[in-house]
């Protein structure tokens, strides 16, 4: 018989699969296998050990702001049985010391330590698995250096800042044999509808892939930012490591409210921290396009660009607002990813299409989904269960974080649907697009050397960083 807290939690992923079912348009046999799958996690979630000596021990790099990515991060590992963080670091003492940061950690665990230098924090023997929430520039060194402190790593999207960093990355993950997820978690979670599509897509329900569209958003401009002195607090050296130095700038509406900065959230706006809604968005997006496309291991060979130019102004967002890449595969399929929907799209406009991933087939067959639905040209192409013998991709129960946790303790990084290999191909096809914009060049990628057939092209797939910091690799 169910207990109480059984059926609690029967009676939630009922509710849960039935809105899907209803308001996103999943189907019946697809929802009836999901609860099942999640209810079974659940199940072995609960025999986790609560005892000291069996608990997880986590650490938090880079809690940044009061709702911010690792606030998320934390409350999805401490909705599993037998995880404690022990401690968290932040460049930024406001952050660190905030109601969301080391204060919220030490209601767990008195002893939780906080840190301002993320080596020290790696340093600590008895931390077994870090999740790192800290902007694009520093994703690569961070979990370089925890997976060679032997930790297991769970590292936000986009994985890296260049293609070389990637390459990097991939490289230790090897070596070291730590378990590695990225924090692409369409791939688990949103009722597991991207999942559903890409394995609708991989069976044929279309016919041929001809095109993905994949709609990320366009973005932000700016007038220069005012520099104004560095709060109190913020290590802003440190904050920028290896990117070039630069002013600390920052402009308020009449209401106090931050609109304008490099930090915490809005480093995305620039290039040397990030790429734009092209790294944001388009790393979930282009990573659903290329397990759509069974890209995994691989990507396009070739690319090229159109988008308005950005501002030259050094203390302005200097991201293209507004732009369409075109990548070609092997297979001749399309991938293009825009600011918006295309003109002549096969799926109606509006209804939230504006933001998601449409797969087009022959005979004007398609598949759109996105985080709140999925739709197709007929609604049968989605309804009628796939048989038997169909190709099935990997359920992670609609948990991302749970995933990571399984493989973890198992010691198994192939359990992770997401891993550094997965993680780098799905964001070199975002470094791609913003390589092809910036250079504004048409270009041939060989997926296999992973370089460009253009010399000066090839310098891009790399950067300098400000001393001391180094990719040594």
């Amino acid at each position: 018989m169910l207990d109480k807290g059984n059926l609690s939690r029967r009676g939630f992923l009922q509710r849960f699969l039935a809105a899907l079912t209803v308001g996103a348009g999943l189907p019946a046999w697809f929802a009836r296998e999901l609860f099942f799958s999640m209810e079974a996690h659940a199940a072995d979630d609960k025999k986790a050990s609560d005892s000291p000596s069996e608990m997880l021990q986590m650490g938090a790099i880079g809690f940044g702001a009061p709702n911010g990515r690792q606030d998320a991060l934390f409350h999805a590992a401490k909705g599993h049985k037998g995880v404690q963080y022990i401690a968290a670091c932040d460049v930024d003492k406001r952050h660190l010391e905030s109601a969301k940061g080391l204060p919220l950690m030490k209601k767990d665990n008195a002893d939780a330590k906080g840190y301002s230098d993320f080596r020290e924090l790696l340093d600590n023997p008895n931390i077994q698995a870090v999740t790192i929430a800290v902007p694009d520039h520093w994703h690569a060194l961070i979990a370089i250096e925890a997976m060679r402190k032997k930790k297991d790593v769970y590292c936000e999207k986009p994985l890296t800042l260049t293609i070389e960093e990637g390459k990097a990355l991939v490289k230790v993950a090897k070596e070291t044999g730590r378990v590695f997820q990225t924090g692409s978690q369409q791939r688990s979670e949103m009722g597991g509808m991207f999942r559903l599509a890409c394995e609708l897509v991989r069976n044929g329900r279309i016919g041929k892939v001809k095109q993905v569209e994949t709609r990320v958003g366009g973005n932000p401009t700016c007038a220069p930012i005012p520099k104004v002195d560095v709060p109190e607090g913020l290590n802003w050296d440190f904050w920028l490591g290896p990117a070039p130095m630069a002013d600390y700038v920052e402009r308020k509406d009449p209401s106090g409210k931050m609109v304008n900065c490099r930090t915490p959230y809005e480093f995305r706006w620039f290039y040397e921290y990030s790429g734009g809604k092209m790294t944001d968005w388009g790393a979930h997006h282009n990573d659903i396009a290329q397990w759509g496309l069974g890209m995994d291991g691989s990507g396009p060979v070739a690319v090229e660009a159109e988008g308005k130019e950005p501002s030259k102004d050094p203390n302005a967002y200097n991201v293209h607002p507004d732009f369409k890449i075109t990548y070609t595969y092997a297979s001749g399929a399309k991938l293009i990813c825009a600011n918006t929907q295309l003109d002549g799209s096969a799926d109606p406009k509006g209804n939230g299409h504006d933001n998601g991933v449409l797969f087009v087939g022959e005979d004007g067959k398609w598949i759109f989904v996105n985080r709140s639905l999925i739709t197709a040209s007929d609604k049968k192409l989605i309804d009628e269960p796939l048989p038997a013998d169909a190709l099935r991709l990997q359920d992670t129960h609609n948990d991302h974080m749970g995933n990571f946790l399984d493989a973890v303790r198992k010691q198994d990084p192939k359990l992770c649907i997401c891993p550094a290999e997965v993680g780098h191909r799905s964001v070199t096809v975002c470094h791609l697009g913003n390589i092809a914009l910036r250079s504004g060049k048409k270009l041939k990628w060989d997926p296999v050397k992973e370089e460009f057939d253009d010399a000066e092209a090839n310098k891009w797939l790399r950067r300098e960083m400000r001393a001391p910091w180094k990719l040594e690799v």
